[in-house]
């Protein structure tokens, strides 16, 4: 399915676990930009280059990674997924106006992604979730070290000590501590979320969901309304 599929919403709203369902579902990319950069700004092997570590100390800091270099990256790939055939999910992604829009001397992602994909292909989702429940699934949630999993804990006395998919390990994201936390919160809310309102301005139209379900019956709802759209 060469379509592109934008899911937004607060730091543990589901975005990735939806993104990589659709993405097994209906054949498409699932482009995690936050997994992404985390790969590029820890990889031993680029720890000598300058903006590659100022990169990595402001993601492990929870703020947004300087949009110029992230437009760079975002848009280079999306050309090369969109040249291979194959459709786009974007987990929370382009994080800022700038890499959303862009400006005088840079091509938004948008623009990038319309060009290559056509705009009538382009699906904005908007995950709806209370700020509390936010704050609580990112304090408990732990992720596979091998496979990238995101472990569910569905109450206080539930701990798993390996990946329930392949069996590794299971770590905390430098992104996840409660002080780091706080810092995406403010960056989602003064950076990212501002985006929906530029995608309404250019005539797109928000699916809005309820990200509070357990993650299957969220895929469901995701699952109809791309389906009703179609229609």
């Amino acid at each position: 399915m060469r379509k592109v599929i934008m899911l937004y919403g607060p730091p543990g709203s589901g975005k990735g676990t939806q993104a990589n369902l659709l993405a097994g579902k209906l054949g498409m990319v699932h482009f995690d930009t936050g997994k992404y950069l985390e790969q590029v700004v820890h990889d031993p092997t680029t720890q000598k280059n300058p903006e590659i570590r100022k990169a990595g100390k402001i993601f492990d800091s929870g703020a947004l990674v300087d949009p110029a270099f992230v437009l760079k990256l975002t848009a280079k790939k999306s050309k090369e997924i969109a040249k291979a055939g194959f459709g786009l999910v974007f987990s929370g992604s382009p994080r800022t106006v700038f890499e959303a829009f862009g400006d005088k001397n840079h091509e938004g992602l948008i623009s990038v992604l319309e060009k290559n994909f056509g705009k009538k292909n382009m699906v904005p989702i908007f995950l709806k979730i209370q700020p509390e429940l936010s704050i609580l699934r990112n304090a408990k949630r732990k992720i596979c070290s091998i496979c990238g999993t995101a472990i569910l804990y569905s109450d206080a006395t539930h701990h798993h000590k390996t990946c329930p998919l392949c069996g590794g390990g299971l770590k905390r994201r430098t992104v996840d501590n409660p002080k780091v936390f706080r810092t995406r919160i403010k960056e989602y809310k003064e950076r990212t979320l501002p985006i929906l309102a530029g995608l309404k301005k250019r005539r797109y139209k928000i699916i809005s969901i309820s990200g509070r379900p357990m993650p299957y019956r969220v895929f469901d709802n995701i699952l109809k309304k791309l389906s009703a759209k179609r229609k």
